[in-house]
């Protein structure tokens, strides 16, 4: 595999943000006088950015409840974005490896762009990054192909020298589109189900950095 871009999801690929999401969420429910979700709950609703996340957790239709819910839930979770979020075990030795070996980088989240920034910041890991694109970044987020593509035309590549590292299924249907190589993450938020259709799996980060290298793993 010859890779010069690896493009990377952020919540349950490089972050486990799942407590400080499903804090926000429940702040966000409290406000309309509805019961908290368990993590597991939160869980399941994650991956199609703050709006679909907002408008299941609440389950209406109406668009100044969606609107007053989403106000709460982006403003406690930027005033809160790293306070339970924790990197996965192996993320900054990857991201090194790959930096050493000169592969450029980009983020490619359905998390509004402001947050996602913010946490990768928080993490101190924002310095590996070339380009941070969240959900609002581009007219249309992952599944589309169109955030993957725009950002292989920026880094003035075809859409075969990168590839798309996630968890879930937005992130190997986006890619599958674009006609990008999809490494799946069985540790993230999505189900086996979700990655059927990857090109590769990968069970820790320092996998996905040897199929990155082209190392052979053991």
């Amino acid at each position: 595999m010859t890779v010069t871009v690896a493009l990377f999801d952020l919540d349950g690929t490089l972050v486990d943000s799942l407590e400080d999401l499903t804090d926000a969420v429940n702040v966000m429910l409290a406000g309309f006088g509805k019961d908290p979700l368990s993590s597991m709950g939160v869980r399941n609703l994650v991956g199609k950015g703050a709006r679909n996340l907002v408008q299941r957790a609440l389950g209406t239709e109406l668009p100044e409840d969606i609107e007053r819910g989403l106000g709460l839930f982006t403003g406690f979770n930027a005033a809160h974005i790293a306070d339970k979020s924790r990197l996965y075990p192996g993320v900054r030795e990857a991201l090194d490896a790959l930096a050493d070996n000169n592969i450029r980088m980009a983020i490619i989240s359905n998390k509004n762009e402001s947050l996602s920034r913010m946490i990768l910041q928080s993490l101190m890991i924002d310095r590996f990054f070339e380009a941070i694109c969240g959900g609002d970044t581009f007219p249309e987020m992952k599944p589309s192909p169109l955030p993957l593509l725009r950002v292989a035309e920026r880094f003035g590549i075809a859409p075969g020298g990168a590839v798309m590292v996630g968890d879930s299924i937005n992130d190997i249907q986006a890619g599958r589109q674009a006609g990008i190589t999809t490494i799946g993450c069985t540790w993230g938020y999505g189900g086996p189900d979700e990655l059927r259709e990857a090109d590769r799996l990968a069970d820790s980060c320092a996998e996905v950095a040897d199929i990155l290298l082209g190392r052979e793993v053991q």
